[in-house]
């Protein structure tokens, strides 16, 4: 695993964890030089996904290797930490684990589910082919980068981005990342002192999310944007800009 801290570094601590099948640098590719501006960033990359030869092994190994990273380098607490997608299960269990400490966590967007074991594998059959299918014909990769920019709105050069760096991951880890997140379960009506749950709501994705996050952590601040899942991400300031003084919003609030 990899952890590169740039930024402001007199300004709070926030960890950029990112999504599936990615790395910080292209997930967060079109904010990272706003937050930089005004955070110490701490940015992860897990094993199999930081350009090693390593395997993502599972969530909760990986959850460990963050907790003694926080531990070891910042004496066990963060300002903030700033999950996508996937990413937002690291910050519940952060959280709800209880290790370390995080005054400011943000779920950007996330689905947060969890299954059984068959069902897990069953949908893994189906989706990870999907994760995996990057590095096909050309007339495929057009196909795909289409739907990319249709779905999310992205721009030819994002597209670009998020194509070349779900290509260079070995199958097996997203297999492991995909398949593990399922099984990576978190209680209901989560509650830390001291720790404010903050949920990045993308309503076009369904109103069923919204009560996914009511469920797991009591009384969270949910801020609703007329959305696609991670949609802010994708290069468009009329998604980034709001959701972006939202996070400086979430920062400066007491806890």
């Amino acid at each position: 695993m990899t952890y590169d801290e740039i930024g402001n570094k007199n300004g709070k601590t926030m960890m950029l964890l990112p999504g599936t099948c990615c790395n910080y640098q292209t997930n967060f590719c079109t904010v990272l030089d706003e937050l930089a501006e005004k955070y110490h960033l701490i940015c992860v990359n897990y094993d199999g996904f930081d350009g090693s030869d390593d395997i993502f092994p599972d969530m909760i190994t990986v959850t460990e290797k963050i907790e003694d990273y926080i531990r070891s380098n910042h004496n066990g607490k963060v300002d903030g930490a700033i999950g996508s997608s996937l990413g937002s299960s690291f910050v519940g269990q952060l959280v709800m684990r209880r290790n370390i400490h995080i005054d400011h966590a943000i779920f950007g967007s996330p689905d947060l589910d969890q299954s059984g074991r068959f069902a897990a594998w069953l949908q893994s059959k189906l989706v990870v082919p999907l994760l995996t299918s990057f590095t096909g014909s050309e007339k495929k990769q057009m196909k795909t980068k289409e739907k990319l920019k249709k779905m999310f709105l992205m721009s030819d050069e994002v597209a670009d981005k998020f194509m070349e760096c779900f290509a260079q991951f070995k199958p097996e880890s997203i297999r492991n990342e995909y398949y593990t997140d399922l099984l990576t379960h978190l209680e209901d009506d989560i509650s830390v002192e001291h720790t404010k749950a903050h949920f990045i709501y993308a309503n076009k994705m369904g109103e069923k999310y919204l009560k996914r996050y009511k469920r797991y952590f009591h009384d969270p601040d949910i801020r609703e944007f007329d959305m696609q899942h991670e949609q802010w991400l994708f290069g468009e300031a009329e998604y980034s800009v709001p959701v972006l003084k939202a996070i400086d919003e979430f920062m400066d609030m007491p806890v």
